[in-house]
């Protein structure tokens, strides 16, 4: 769409400099521009020493002239240190108005540390400018050029009083450290965080407002809404209480994911961004990725358990008649001992052949028609287990076309989707050719016409 603020490459080329050195931060830095093209803001969740500040820092170089404000709130924190001094030159006058230049009504990404320890004033005005971009300054309503706000906390607030503020933010991202994974690479890191050389082109106020205008005209197709209907229902039976007001910021943050990217309509896979705006709590964040995975992407991690249980059941019942012995087998027990005592330690070519002949005497002989009753039960498993094995070929090819030119979409989350239908299909192609395995071994037992010509139970396979 001409509309979009940017081209694909050029908005790749911004992320990858928003996350260069910021190991396991695929979502978060993501989410943090996401937000910001939307005019919405964004909560990062986590301990001190979890890259919150920088990523703010590196954000802010996104926009084209963007001014940045930073401040670490706590109980003691006073209104003029984030909306700026009274002006005494207008008390003088009998006017009660801050000098606001440098300040946060001026910025146009902030980034507030520990924002919930602030107090009841400075709250309360924060309300105002988050949601409607509005500062009042004396007698003054004044439109800030705020873009986005960038929270961090430790911890989600628990007091009644916090929680309308707490709406404002309407992504929620949790940030833990860095992984056991990722430990060698966090060592290795350089004493000061990658610069943004400015190699991915801002982004220009005229672009953002063009994205903001146009997005309404992105398409939410019914299979969406469908799926958000069901979303709903998922979210009420897990507790999680939603306003209107957020499912219709939710609308509005997958539509300027999918013009962002170029597209005219939000797809399913647009949806991975549920969690983050749906969930309240972080421990709420996993139900709904789940959600996501299962029912939007049907990429859930499958083990095909009756298969794994059948391929177990023919492998015992053929290690069984392997081992079974021939009618009479003792005495040909007895005459292969025999001879492999008169040979000794060291077996001759003769002995040798002697011992097979004696051995291949020992096993028992099956009809043609056990044979024949064991290879089709084999057979119906097998068609029976190749029969999803095109669709799920299929449906691979088509994550990976969808997944192509994926900007917004984290690499680790895009990562999993593929491993685990690759690991489906692998888990099927391997349980097959264990079952093939075992044919061939049902195949090649010892068969004598004569032996009564009657079929075996077949093979219980449980469930």
């Amino acid at each position: 769409m001409n509309a979009a603020p940017t081209d694909r490459a050029r908005l790749a080329a911004r992320v990858a400099r928003l996350e260069a050195g910021l190991l396991e931060r695929d979502t978060a830095v993501r989410l943090a521009l996401l937000a910001a093209l939307a005019g919405e803001h964004v909560l990062l969740i986590g301990p001190p020493g979890t890259a919150k500040s920088e990523l703010a820092r590196r954000l802010h170089r996104a926009f084209d002239g963007a001014r940045y404000f930073e401040r670490l709130l706590t109980r003691f924190s006073t209104p003029e240190e984030l909306f700026g001094p009274l002006s005494l030159k207008a008390l003088e006058h009998d006017r009660y108005e801050r000098l606001v230049d440098g300040y946060l009504p001026t910025a146009s990404i902030a980034f507030l540390d520990e924002v919930f320890k602030a107090n009841s004033a400075i709250l309360n005005a924060l309300l105002t400018l988050l949601n409607e971009r509005e500062f009042d300054n004396g007698s003054t309503r004044l439109h800030v050029p705020l873009i986005s706000v960038v929270g961090a906390t430790n911890e989600v607030p628990a007091e009644e009083a916090l929680m309308a503020f707490y709406d404002r933010f309407l992504l929620r991202v949790p940030v833990a450290p860095v992984s056991d994974a990722s430990f060698a690479s966090l060592l290795a890191l350089p004493a000061e965080a990658t610069a943004d050389t400015g190699a991915a082109e801002p982004i220009t106020a005229g672009e953002l407002q063009r994205l903001l205008a146009a997005r309404e005209q992105v398409a939410l197709p019914a299979e969406v809404t469908a799926a958000l209907a069901a979303l709903r229902g998922f979210a009420q039976s897990q507790g999680m209480a939603v306003s209107d007001r957020r499912w219709r910021q939710l609308v509005g943050l997958l539509r300027s994911a999918a013009l962002a990217e170029g597209r005219d309509a939000v797809d399913a896979l647009d949806l991975w961004l549920v969690p983050y705006v749906v969930a309240a709590q972080p421990a709420q964040i996993d139900a709904l990725h789940g959600w996501f995975v299962r029912e939007v992407a049907q990429a859930e991690l499958q083990e095909a358990p009756w298969l794994t249980h059948a391929v177990e059941a023919f492998e015992k019942q053929l290690e069984i008649e392997l081992s079974m012995p021939a009618e009479g087998g003792d005495d040909a027990a007895g005459k292969l001992a025999l001879a492999r005592s008169i040979g000794g330690a060291s077996e001759g070519g003769m002995l040798r052949i002697v011992s097979a002949s004696l051995e291949d005497a020992m096993r028992r002989r099956w009809s043609p028609v056990h044979v024949a009753a064991r290879l089709a039960q084999l057979d119906e498993v097998a068609m029976r287990a190749r029969e999803p094995l095109p669709a799920l070929h299929e449906s691979l090819a088509a994550l990976e076309a969808a997944l192509a030119g994926r900007v917004w979409l984290p690499p680790s989350l895009a990562a999993t989707l593929r491993a685990n239908r690759r690991h489906t299909i692998g888990l099927l192609e391997s349980l097959l050719a264990r079952l093939a395995a075992v044919r061939e071994g049902f195949a090649a037992l010892p068969v004598d016409e004569a032996q009564p010509a009657s079929a075996p139970e077949p093979i219980a396979l449980g469930a």
